[in-house]
């Protein structure tokens, strides 16, 4: 009887500790989010950073409990005019909210790996995103900067809105246009229209169209379809 008991409570200890074990596994897990995906293009503030070709790119994302504070390293690859074809980066930031609107406030540093020598091959971009829902209607409204880019692009504003339509759980399509300052570079409007699908819980296919006022462009600056798949976790 007392041996029946003892193995009755030891397997209920166990049970206990096993969930207690899960739980917390689950709880830190949930503070970890991970990304990667391959598209046909790599586009960045509307134009290209693989001179039209495709890219690949993986990126882990951990936040507080709250879902106020985040960091996120990422590595994606790239065509630098210095000989680069890795970026690294390094983005921090918190995500409050206030009258309906979310925001995302943040700052990234960024380096090509292996440029060639005396190339200035790192930066630093700070930005500001407001969002706002209502109903399947989306918005969003987004200003970057940097004091330094790479290469010899000096400082840089970028200003872009955004608009988007959710048909369905799955299908969402949005427009955006934006409009880039920068010294030692050229001055651009940039625009883009897409759809995303979410093939599963966890996959997104994605197809968009980009453009730019850049007359007689560089496959930097023209026009292309590009397509890719995302997966989150």
């Amino acid at each position: 009887m007392i041996l029946r008991t003892l193995t009755t409570v030891a397997i209920a200890a166990t049970a206990l500790f096993t969930c207690a074990t899960a739980a917390a596994a689950q709880e830190a897990a949930d503070n970890w989010s991970f990304a990667f995906g391959a598209y046909s293009d790599n586009r960045s503030k509307g134009v290209s950073k693989t001179n039209g070709d495709p890219y690949g790119y993986a990126d882990v994302e951990w936040q507080s409990d709250d879902g106020l504070f985040y960091v996120s390293p990422q590595l994606q690859s790239i065509d630098s005019s210095g000989g680069s074809n890795l970026e690294a980066q390094f983005a921090a930031g918190a995500r409050p909210e206030w009258a309906g609107f979310k925001f995302d406030l943040s700052a990234t540093y960024k380096i090509q790996v292996d440029s060639v020598e005396g190339y200035d091959d790192d930066t630093w971009e700070f930005g500001v995103d407001a969002k706002r829902a209502i109903g399947p209607a989306k918005t969003r409204l987004r200003f970057q900067y940097s004091p330094d880019s790479t290469g010899t692009t000096e400082q840089w504003t970028w200003v872009e809105g955004q608009v988007g339509w959710e048909f369905t759980d799955k299908l969402e399509v949005s427009a955006a246009l934006g409009y880039r300052d920068q010294e030692n570079s050229i001055d651009y409007t940039a625009y883009n229209i897409g759809a995303v699908y979410a093939l599963t819980d966890h996959m997104d296919a994605e197809v968009r169209w980009y453009g730019t006022d850049v007359d007689n462009p560089s496959p930097t600056y023209a026009d292309q379809l590009v397509a890719g798949i995302s997966f989150a976790f």
